[in-house]
């Protein structure tokens, strides 16, 4: 014996029809409703908000992953092998990957119905851009430092001796 349930039978005999609808449900009748001016200007500034917010996470997001490469360089130790190498080219070449894409990466937190040509100027969001520049600029200065350290950038004065020019021997000069 087959049974069948008729829902469209539910809201006329239900007990709990007199309940709101829960939080984020928009019942039949809510959604033809037309929603007021003022309500959509809300909408739109607190999504303007959203937007202006999850730009600043875009934007710092680079500092936020310091602490963990800043570990891995830690644990890849001091010498020069296939791993640190790989790490240190990591951090030397991110910065200017994302640098030079800096205004494509920013353009889904264009303030506005913008298009794209004006999403993709400098103009837009600058303190954003100015932070991501200085926290790239921070990932930069980590590689350069593990550099350091590593002996592989030329800091001592015996790493130029081969540019450096010297007189003639005292012992060969006349009056």
């Amino acid at each position: 014996m087959s049974t069948s349930l008729e829902y469209h039978t539910l809201d006329q005999s239900s007990k709990w029809r007199h309940l709101p609808p829960p939080p984020g449900f928009a019942s039949l009748a809510s959604t033809t409703k037309t929603p007021s001016a003022k309500a959509v200007a809300a909408a739109t500034a607190s999504y303007e908000v959203l937007k202006e917010k999850r730009a600043w996470d875009f934007a710092i997001s680079p500092a936020k992953s310091l602490p963990m490469q800043a570990f891995m360089l830690y644990m890849s130790g001091g010498g020069v092998q296939i791993f640190s190498m790989g790490i240190v080219a990591m951090l030397l070449l991110s910065p200017f990957k994302n640098l030079a894409a800096i205004n494509t990466a920013f353009v889904p937190f264009a303030p506005g119905p913008a298009s794209p040509s004006k999403a993709n100027s400098l103009s837009t969001l600058p303190l954003q851009k100015i932070a991501y520049i200085a926290c790239n600029i921070l990932t930069l200065g980590l590689g350069l430092w593990k550099c350091r350290s590593m002996g592989l950038l030329p800091t001592g004065t015996g790493d130029w001796l081969a540019f450096e020019s010297r007189g003639p021997p005292p012992e060969l000069t006349l009056f």
